[in-house]
C-alpha cells in the first residue's frame, strides 16, 4: 500500500513540468487563440499540434514538434493535415480537460 502511494507521488512530481506546459496551451487556447480567429494553415492547428505532441511525448519532445510546427507554419506554406505522431507505448491516461495522469488513476 505505501510503494504504491509513493509510485502515484513520484508519478505526478515527474508529470508535473507537462502538465504545467498543457495548463498554459490550454490557457493559451481559451484567451488568446480566439483573438486571431482561424489563421492556422494545418489542421489541427498549431497550438492544438503542440498541446497533443506534449501530451502524448512529454514536454522536451512534444515542444521540439511544436517549434518544429511552428517553423513550417508561415504565409507561404501549403498547410493541409499533420498527423501527431503516435507513440507505441503510452502508458499515462489523459483526462477530460488535457492533463495527463498515470494509468493507475483509471477509473474502474
Amino acid at each position: 500500500m505505501v510503494g504504491h502511494v509513493l509510485r502515484i507521488i513520484v508519478d505526478a512530481l515527474l508529470l508535473l513540468p507537462r502538465n504545467l506546459a498543457i495548463a498554459l496551451l490550454i490557457v493559451y487556447r481559451r484567451v488568446v487563440s480566439p483573438l486571431y480567429g482561424d489563421v492556422c494553415r494545418y489542421y489541427p492547428s498549431c497550438s492544438s499540434y503542440t498541446l497533443q505532441s506534449i501530451q502524448m511525448h512529454g514536454l522536451t519532445i512534444g515542444t521540439f514538434f511544436g517549434a518544429r510546427r511552428l517553423l513550417r507554419c508561415h504565409p507561404w506554406a501549403e498547410g493541409g493535415f499533420d498527423e501527431i505522431r503516435v507513440k507505441r507505448s503510452f502508458r499515462y491516461v489523459v483526462t477530460q480537460p488535457g492533463f495527463v495522469l498515470p494509468s493507475s488513476h483509471r477509473k474502474g
